[in-house]
């Protein structure tokens, strides 16, 4: 009996039948677990891939938009990746809070994310699995003057003789009109390019690299966010000056000559003229760096301009911080439209930055540099070149925005 049951017991241990069945039963769980986690991870690829696609749209439209974050929010909401809803997070830093352009002027970061629930793989894990995607795109505008003006005939100009010179960079016209933009007499412009929302008149005097072109969608005004801070009372009252001497930020009112022989220099900062004219004399200078020059009116009428003379000496930078940074004159946009802007220092009137006049219309004749050493932009509402002009747009780390609709990615 005793070696029966000891024969039993070791058929018992050396019988293999039912194994592979036992081994399966305790393996299933691991399998259908692996098999649910490649799944979702599948899954999650495609999720992340829309995502990125959404991310990189994002960045490239906003960089270029006058509200970054409402622009990246529509155009991921587009990829159905709709801020706030299911968990979607959208964050929007100018300029990005990551990476290698945390100091670049015109970089957009845009961070999208949204927390995945496993399905399949559940038995694995027990808590959402974060999926995120990051885009940084620079805004490429390479553009120097726009005309904002949407109707008007000759929105921007050049006639008689006046050679107009865009060193590497672009001009913009929003009007509709058939000759929004008219180059007359023996004028000429020399642009990398040129693009209209209507159509033009003396195109064979335009010269460009990249294009000159029609039928255009209008550009994008890149101060229409961009606001000056508040002021009050009076620090000067019609202000004159016929000799050298250092002023201070403050509101000047009533306006601000300067005679024949005057040299003022600017300290840095925001000076305010509520109403009248800054009036600057052939034979007169005036310097300054880091300098905006706001024109606003504190009554709502009068509202200030300005007229540079032929002969002028003018060489104002704009700050690169604050809240007007890249901007030299700043036109207050309740001024009435059309409000005179006579700028026409010639080659001695120089401006580091933007000239932002957009109720304004503009004459111009002066110069940024011959060179791509200058950083001018022009926005005006009408601009019209009276005399030999010079653009160029050097502007890394000047404060201004950039002017175009191109972006492209960098990170």
């Amino acid at each position: 009996m005793r070696l029966k049951l000891g024969t039993y017991l070791r058929s018992f241990y050396r019988n293999q039948l039912g194994g592979i069945l036992i081994i399966s039963a305790l393996m299933l769980p691991v399998l259908v677990g692996a098999i649910g986690l490649g799944t979702d991870v599948g899954v999650w690829f495609f999720t992340h891939q829309k995502m990125q696609g959404a991310a990189d749209s994002a960045a490239v439209s906003a960089a270029i938009a006058s509200d970054p974050t409402t622009e990246a929010k529509a155009v991921a909401a587009s990829y159905g990746f709709i801020a706030d809803s299911r968990g979607v997070a959208i964050a929007v830093n100018v300029p990005p809070k990551s990476g290698n352009y945390t100091t670049t002027s015109g970089a957009t970061e845009v961070v999208i994310s949204q927390p995945q629930t496993p399905s399949f793989s559940a038995i694995f894990l027990n808590s959402p699995v974060i999926i995120r995607a990051r885009a940084v795109a620079k805004a490429t505008g390479e553009g120097c003057v726009l005309a904002l003006n949407r109707t008007a005939s000759g929105a921007a100009n050049a006639n008689g003789s006046s050679p107009v010179n865009l060193v590497n960079c672009s001009l913009y016209d929003n009007s509709s009109d058939s000759a929004a933009l008219t180059v007359g007499g023996s004028a000429q412009i020399s642009a990398l390019s040129v693009s209209v929302v209507g159509g033009e008149t003396g195109s064979s005097n335009i010269t460009t690299t990249q294009g000159n072109y029609t039928g255009r969608s209008p550009a994008a005004d890149p101060y229409a966010e961009t606001n000056f801070d508040g002021f009050s009372g009076c620090n000067s009252k019609n202000f004159s000056a016929k000799s050298v001497t250092t002023i201070s930020p403050g509101v000047y009112c009533n306006g601000m000559k300067l005679n024949a022989g005057a040299n003022v220099t600017m300290n840095p900062g925001v000076y305010y003229i509520d109403g009248g004219t800054l009036q600057i004399a052939g034979g007169a200078t005036l310097t300054g760096d880091g300098v905006t020059i706001v024109f606003t009116s504190s009554t709502g009428s009068n509202y200030a301009t300005a007229t540079i003379n032929g002969g002028a000496t003018v060489n104002l930078t704009a700050p690169t911080t604050g809240s007007t940074a890249g901007i030299v004159f700043f036109q207050d946009r309740n001024a009435p439209a059309g409000s005179a802007f006579k700028l026409n220092g010639g080659s001695t009137q120089t401006f580091g930055g933007a000239l932002y006049l957009s109720k304004a219309n503009v004459t111009f004749a002066g110069g940024a540099g011959t060179t791509v050493s200058g950083c001018t932009q022009l926005i005006g509402d009408t601009i019209s070149f009276s005399g030999a002009s010079d653009f160029a747009l050097n502007c890394d780390g000047s404060g201004i925005k950039p002017l175009g609709s191109a972006a492209t990615l960098i990170e």
